[in-house]
């Protein structure tokens, strides 16, 4: 667990406890993870990999997690609105699990841990708002335009004079993220590389270092 920061105050000793009492799993790309599972509700981590949080009904994308992230841990604050979610696979993915109860546990064992999840929790509501006043403010263009650059930064490796990230997202899951269409999303990119702001193909997509 020594890749997620979550854990960095607790100690190695309480470290090494906490990995006793996850599941670790492999998941396969396009296998659907669930956060109630078997009448349990779980907590992951996401050792490797990408997953795409989705709306269990529509399919509609929420956001993205990579790896050295908590997911799932809306179960620790609304387990309605977390039985309403679920995680799909991006790329084949190692992921880590732990029942909610103990997670629940060990965060009133440890307030480091405590604040932290309540901190990356905070953030991804903070993102949704971000996008429905987006939504108001900017353009669909300068909408998908940020979101993947916002992207390619977040996800992606530098590679001599580029920033590349795989490129794991369909037109239809970045229209999802932008609240626009998938059509706008294939011409809005098509421009975007046809003015040299990023390039891309099946299976990467970059941008020059600046």
């Amino acid at each position: 667990m020594e890749g997620f920061n979550l854990f960095n105050k607790i100690g190695r000793n309480n470290m090494m406890h906490i990995c006793e009492i996850l599941d670790m799993k492999y998941v396969n790309k396009g296998e659907v993870i669930e956060f109630i599972s078997e009448n349990k509700e779980k907590v992951y981590f996401l050792k490797n990999g990408t997953v795409k949080i989705v709306n269990r009904d529509s399919d509609i994308a929420k956001y993205i997690v990579n790896k050295g992230n908590i997911f799932g841990e809306l179960v620790l604050y609304d387990q309605e609105a977390a039985n309403e979610q679920q995680a799909v696979a991006l790329d084949d993915c190692v992921i880590c699990s732990i029942e909610a109860n103990q997670m629940t546990d060990l965060m009133n064992q440890h307030e480091s841990l405590k604040n932290e999840i309540f901190k990356v929790y905070g953030l991804r509501i903070k993102k949704l708002e971000r996008r429905l006043q987006d939504l108001l403010y900017k353009d669909s263009g300068t909408r998908i335009k940020e979101f993947i650059l916002d992207y390619i930064l977040d996800f992606g490796k530098s590679n001599n004079d580029r920033i590349i990230a795989k490129n794991l997202l369909s037109h239809k899951d970045i229209a999802h993220l932008t609240n626009t269409s998938r059509q706008t999303v294939s011409n809005a990119m098509s421009t975007l590389r046809k003015n040299k702001i990023i390039d891309y193909n099946s299976q990467y997509i970059s941008i020059n270092k600046k």
